[in-house]
């Protein structure tokens, strides 16, 4: 018996929502049937499983209800026993659905207002998912709007059939905007959240100034100059590396363009904010003094296990090298990604004093020689009176104004130095109550051992019970790093297990690791 009710005009509905929403029509079409279940749940009851189709092509809609074919009957309103099946309908094996056609439904006003809620409540999920598939590849993209509201401070801008945030802090200082206003911003995050897609805008944003040179300069969109970093203070200043795949072309050159035509054009938009423009470099140095103009750099020091760099510049460019309110070199650290260090010539110079008569008189106390011998080990650039007993005889007796027997009179006092220290740390270790199996461990220096001591740190079970960041910020995370603190820890612990002591076989296993 066919019980499908013939209405095109839901194919002509469908049609005209699709058309509306920007949707596709087989989306409304399957919304339409959830509303036609839910009325058909609701009129034959909400635990059995009714489902409804239309037909794509005449607009029947049929009804009907499934049953599952199971071996045990959990649900007797959706499942059918396969005893109970094999006898009613011999072709059906287990898993296959029974389906029964149902009566057309009569919608009333009730079932009809709940029709209309689900299948608006369907549309605007399709709605939202189309939103967010549009979207969540344009992150990165700059694009025009019309402020549709403000809520407390913050944009809601209208980009066609969407709608996305410009919070306050991502505004430019100092600039306003009121409904109606159009406005460019910057993509930067699309999120799909259960209230819908929320598309997140900027114009602080570093990308915003480099997509925005990319929309005034034909090379950079074309890729033949490419924009290696960005740094900005919004609505004050910015610095951009760009660098020239092409060696005719001058990066910095066409970024600024005829007359400054291509950057004012930027400039006006950025309400103002001035931008430095600079060629990018491999060599970090020359990075650093090209992101540091307009200041002029006499010299330049990097530090690359910690990252910084020290940069030294003439007295009277100073102000200049660090800019209002440490603005220029904040830039320079943003841009270059390294931490700078500003000092003028005369300051470094003052150092470099300071730090030669240390060097000269831990020598002169260490080695009993007068200041000329000290100040010829400083200039040949020892630092520490280690460095002196562990250099090759031949290398010392080189230096100029030494012979061999001078050479060698250093380096054993050098030596002596060194094991008359090691004895006063170790009796201090002693006295702290540091325990020889701690001392054992090859890793600690006697130094280490002491720092231990002044801790509390003086049995294996006290060196146990430490975390490997204790254990580093007593000795020195530089001088022993996450890996070696925590094979000394678990070395420490190993007789808690064996019920033995941890002998020096484990402090050297320990030291190895």
């Amino acid at each position: 018996m066919d019980t499908a009710i013939a209405r095109p005009e839901l194919l002509l509905v469908a049609e005209s929502v699709a058309r509306e929403k920007n949707i596709e029509r087989e989306e409304v079409l399957e919304a339409m049937e959830q509303a036609i279940q839910k009325a058909g749940r609701a009129k034959y009851g909400h635990e059995k499983d009714i489902r409804a189709t239309i037909d794509r092509k005449t607009g029947d809609v049929r009804l009907s209800r499934w049953t599952e074919i199971v071996e045990v009957v959990e649900n007797e309103e959706t499942q059918l026993a396969a005893t109970v099946a094999a006898k009613l309908f011999p072709d059906k094996a287990i898993g296959d659905f029974v389906v029964d056609p149902l009566p057309p439904i009569d919608f009333g006003r009730i079932p009809a207002q709940t029709a209309k809620q689900v299948i608006v409540q369907r549309v605007r999920e399709y709605e939202r998912k189309k939103q967010y598939e549009e979207f969540k590849d344009r992150v990165g993209e700059v694009i025009n709007g019309v402020v549709k509201r403000t809520e407390y401070g913050n944009l809601m801008v209208e980009l066609g059939r969407a709608e996305a945030l410009l919070r306050r802090d991502e505004l430019i200082p100092r600039e306003s905007f009121r409904n109606g206003d159009r406005v460019r911003a910057y993509i930067y995050d699309v999120r799909d959240e259960p209230r819908g897609p929320q598309i997140f805008l900027s114009r602080t944003h570093p990308g915003f100034l480099a997509k925005l040179f990319a929309q005034e300069v034909p090379e950079i969109y074309d890729g033949i100059i490419e924009i290696k970093a960005v740094s900005r203070d919004p609505g004050s200043r910015a610095k951009m590396a760009v660098i020239s795949r092409d060696s005719s072309i001058d990066p910095v050159g066409a970024c600024v363009g005829m007359r400054g035509s291509r950057v004012q054009a930027v400039v006006q938009e950025l309400q103002g904010e001035k931008i430095d423009i600079i060629p990018w470099s491999s060599q970090a140095a020359t990075f650093v003094v090209n992101a540091l103009a307009p200041a002029e750099v006499s010299k330049v020091v990097l530090d690359e296990e910690a990252g910084r760099v020290e940069v030294v510049v003439p007295d009277e460019q100073l102000s200049l090298a660090i800019g209002r309110r440490g603005q220029n070199v904040r830039l320079a650290s943003q841009l270059t990604r390294w931490d700078i260090d500003i000092l003028t010539e005369a300051e470094e110079s003052e150092r470099r004093q300071e730090e030669f008569r240390r060097r000269s008189g831990l020598f002169v106390e260490a080695l009993d020689v007068d200041d000329i011998i000290a100040g010829l080990l400083v200039t040949e650039g020892f630092t520490t009176v280690e460095e002196l007993a562990y250099t090759p005889l031949d290398e010392v007796a080189a230096i100029e104004g030494f012979d061999e027997s001078v050479a060698e009179e250093l380096i054993s006092r050098a030596e002596s130095w060194l094991a008359a220290k090691a004895n006063e740390l170790d009796q201090e270790r002693i006295a702290l109550g540091v325990t020889d199996e701690v001392a054992a461990f090859d890793v600690f220096l006697p130094e280490m051992l002491v720092a231990l001591g002044k801790k509390g740190v003086k049995t294996l079970d006290d060196l146990g019970d430490l975390a490997s960041d204790e254990l580093q910020e007593i000795v020195g995370a530089e001088a022993m790093d996450e890996e070696t603190a925590n094979a000394v820890i678990m070395a420490a612990r190993a007789h808690w297990f064996d019920g033995g002591e941890a002998g020096e076989a484990d402090a050297g296993e320990a030291s190895n690791d």
